[in-house]
């Protein structure tokens, strides 16, 4: 007789020999995706450079895209981001072809369009619960290593401060800033796991899970990016919203807020206390005021995908406090600048739905409370992700895309799944 796989209550939380036994019988674009997703967050490739002799990432996806045609229980998901999906990425061509400086929008290209195919990838493949469970768990583990390593980093230098914070693994989260932001959405997703898991694992699996969720925290307070703190401050409201109603929680939430601000070192401190004033701060809001201006005077197709500092650096080189004109620090100016009010409007759109579709989630009955916590994780990891994007350039980082991924991944199945079980009703 064939041995049933292990199912989804089988995992909780971290059961390595329930998951190992549902992987062994998974299709290989299953595993292609996982792959991908532990060399694009861990890079082994950057940390061992002996196995730095091919481009993973890239690789995996390929793969991951072949194993699709072949796997059959992968067929087209219909999910509410798909169109928007399709018609952003009708804008960035039409802005690539328009561009004032075509030859670096089409450098810049697959900035964007790699998202496009792993968001499709992802929500196509992980199409089960336990799929999406151990896929996830791929996505926590890989981002907590980081987590772990960088709070290390930071209490072994006496959680003192540096101009340039703490640094990640060489990729997209090398930079203090974007690393802080990997946090933000590590964070809710931990600790809601953490909280809908109590009384289902085992001492040591909630002990990690702990961790998890803590030492992001205490990244984002080392990584000295304001942006992230305040966006931290606003998840901590959001989660411990209840919390106020009742004293004794309440008065735990507050010791909690004045602890971690006095972790934070007197530099920071003062930073916060000259937000506005200071250059850098300066010439953001003059990137901002152009970069609206640009929007304004190029509103269908922006100035061309990736065109916002040459632009700058031509029309508005009186406003340069700096030699070189960067990236705008804001998503939204960024996307405005590169595909125009239409573009915007799709990119708004998504990041909407990464609050819709949980809210959807956390309204059905009789749902696992870690799939709820899961939804709720996600779209707060977004609102972090969200607030902290005003202040730095990370529209087409992993950070939305992913998440937009995962939260329409579970969709389908949650979807997927009340079908079946009214087929059955209906049956019966």
């Amino acid at each position: 007789m064939k041995q049933s796989l292990p199912q989804i209550n089988d995992f909780y939380a971290f059961k390595i020999g329930a998951m190992w036994n549902y992987c062994r019988g998974q299709h290989f674009s299953f595993w292609m995706i996982c792959c991908y997703l532990f060399v694009e967050f861990v890079r082994p490739q950057s940390i061992f450079p002996a196995l730095n002799f091919l481009p993973w990432a890239m690789l995996f996806i390929l793969f991951s895209a072949v194993g699709a045609f072949l796997d059959k229980s992968v067929s087209w998901v219909s999910v509410s981001a798909n169109k928007w999906m399709i018609l952003l990425s009708i804008t960035v061509v039409i802005s690539v072809a328009a561009a004032f400086y075509p030859e670096i929008s089409k450098k810049r290209f697959m900035d964007f369009f790699n998202w496009v195919i792993i968001y499709f990838l992802i929500i196509t493949i992980v199409n089960t619960r336990e799929r999406f469970y151990i896929f996830l768990g791929v996505f926590l583990v890989s981002a907590a290593k980081i987590a772990i390593g960088t709070s290390k980093a930071w209490a072994f230098r006496g959680f003192s401060f540096t101009s340039w914070g703490l640094s990640g693994p060489p990729g997209f989260f090398q930079n203090s800033g974007e690393l802080a932001i990997l946090m933000l959405i590590l964070f809710p997703l931990a600790y809601y796991l953490y909280i809908n898991t109590k009384g289902r694992v085992g001492v040591w699996e909630s002990r990690i899970l702990l961790l998890v969720w803590i030492c992001p925290v205490l990244t984002i307070l080392g990584a000295s990016s304001r942006g992230s703190q305040i966006a931290l401050v606003v998840e901590l409201l959001i989660i411990f919203r209840k919390s106020f109603f009742r004293p004794k929680a309440f008065f735990g939430v507050l010791f909690l807020c004045y602890a971690l601000y006095q972790l934070l070192p007197d530099e920071q401190k003062e930073r916060f206390a000259n937000m506005g004033g200071d250059k850098t701060s300066q010439q953001r809001q003059l990137y901002w005021e152009h970069g609206w201006d640009m929007m304004k005077e190029h509103p269908l197709t922006g100035v061309g995908f990736f065109n916002f500092s040459p632009y700058y650096e031509r029309y508005f080189s009186h406003d340069m406090l700096y030699e070189f004109a960067e990236l705008p620090h804001n998503i939204f100016i960024q996307v405005g600048t590169d595909v125009g009010f239409i573009g915007l409007t799709f990119f708004i759109i998504l990041i909407i739905l990464c609050f819709i579709e949980p809210l959807k989630i956390l309204r059905m009955k009789e749902l696992d409370p870690v799939f709820k916590g899961i939804a709720a994780g996600l779209a707060v990891g977004v609102l972090g992700f969200f607030i902290a994007g005003q202040f730095v350039t990370v529209s087409y980082y992993p950070f939305l895309w992913i998440n937009l991924s995962l939260i329409m991944a579970l969709k389908n199945i949650l979807d997927t799944d009340k079908k079946r079980l009214s087929g059955r009703v209906i049956q019966e």
